[in-house]
């Protein structure tokens, strides 16, 4: 008996950066169909025009209109993007803004409608793809609006050696403070605890939770963000059996090594959590949205509009994402099996990296 095709649906992004380039060379892999069948939402004229700029050889796209023609055993692309369109690399343009948002509208839509497993969505221009209906600072905040479970969505950061997850994701820094409630900290704890069992499949997580401040306050001397704000939520959470220790400062924390005593780490804001995380694996990291009622994931960098058009960006985090979204949709299944009859799942078996 076949076992069930996971279609897996890719929107192109921002087609002045590297998205067409890191999606291109990831499909010209022969065994990217053996695991999954991809969906392209774009443009065929848009990833002939970079097919043949970077030269990339041995790659045949079925092109489609729709989720209902795809061919489970080809590469395949939906045509999102009726006008003749051009590509200007490096540049941002509002074509490419609304090149982007129509990919995305189409990929979330079948999303919606149970057509994909998973959607991996390459880098957007936060600024050109703004509009009437997308007014959003980012994939994670749009995605919530349409796919939230109740609890915020969490930005989580993953890679080889750390999972970064993040209370404030993209606000000005000066906000970040009167962000920090109680209630923002233990829901993100909730949600991150909640993914690491469902998505993981880890069964006790430890949870490493970094301070606001500078040597996390110094009891005070440096900000109080830690005494009355951050320490009482981790309480909280701990009286709901969310295994949680902290808070730490986050120089000394990343700079020792400590990371790798946890399964993940819950950063104050943004650039807190992904700097040390890019540091370590800007081209191998994986952007994880923790918290939907789908699975989305992406790689862990932007349009590179410097690299753009000169064969030089690397497919290693996009082709992880891809990797990622599977494995996660593996683990949903079984710890949805585990949780309808716990005594009758079989054990998983790990070959070669993949779950089976």
């Amino acid at each position: 008996m076949e076992t069930e095709k996971i279609i897996i649906g890719i929107t192109h992004g921002d087609i002045n950066g590297i998205g067409y380039e890191v999606i291109l060379k990831t499909m010209s892999e022969p065994r990217m169909l053996e695991t999954f069948v991809p969906v392209i939402y774009g443009s065929s004229k848009a990833a002939s025009y970079h097919r043949k700029n970077l030269d990339i050889q041995g790659l045949n796209l079925n092109i489609v209109n729709s989720i209902a023609e795809i061919n489970l055993k080809r590469v395949n692309i939906i045509n999102c993007v009726d006008e003749e369109i051009k590509v200007e690399l490096g540049i941002s343009t509002q074509e490419a803004g609304k090149a982007a948002l129509k990919a995305l509208e189409r990929a979330t839509e079948d999303l919606a409608n149970g057509k994909l497993h998973a959607l991996v969505t390459a880098p957007i221009n936060k600024k050109n793809i703004q509009s009437e209906t997308f007014h959003f600072p980012g994939h994670t905040e749009y995605l919530e609006e349409k796919f939230g479970t109740g609890t915020p969505a969490l930005m989580m950061l993953v890679n080889d050696v750390m999972r970064v997850a993040v209370v404030s994701g993209h606000i000005p820094v000066k906000n970040v403070s009167d962000s920090l409630t109680e209630k923002a900290i233990i829901d993100k704890l909730t949600v991150l605890n909640s993914s690491l069992k469902k998505d993981f499949s880890i069964i006790r997580p430890r949870i490493a939770v970094l301070g606001l401040n500078p040597h996390a306050g110094d009891d005070g001397v440096i900000g109080n963000e830690e005494q009355t704000v951050i320490i009482p939520a981790m309480k909280q959470a701990e009286k709901q059996g969310i295994i949680c220790v902290g808070p730490y400062p986050a120089d000394g924390f990343f700079g020792s090594g400590n990371f790798d005593k946890f399964d993940a780490v819950l950063a104050m804001y943004h650039d807190q959590g992904l700097i040390p995380f890019k540091t370590v694996s800007m081209d191998s990291g994986v952007n994880f949205t923790a918290g939907l009622s789908v699975i989305r994931t992406s790689p862990a960098h932007g349009t590179a509009y410097d690299l753009a058009g000169k064969n030089l960006a690397s497919e290693d985090s996009f082709r992880q994402a891809l990797y990622m979204a599977y494995d996660i949709y593996q683990n949903r299944i079984i710890n949805d099996q585990i949780s309808a009859n716990p005594l009758k799942v079989e054990h998983r078996q790990e070959r070669g990296g993949r779950v089976e």
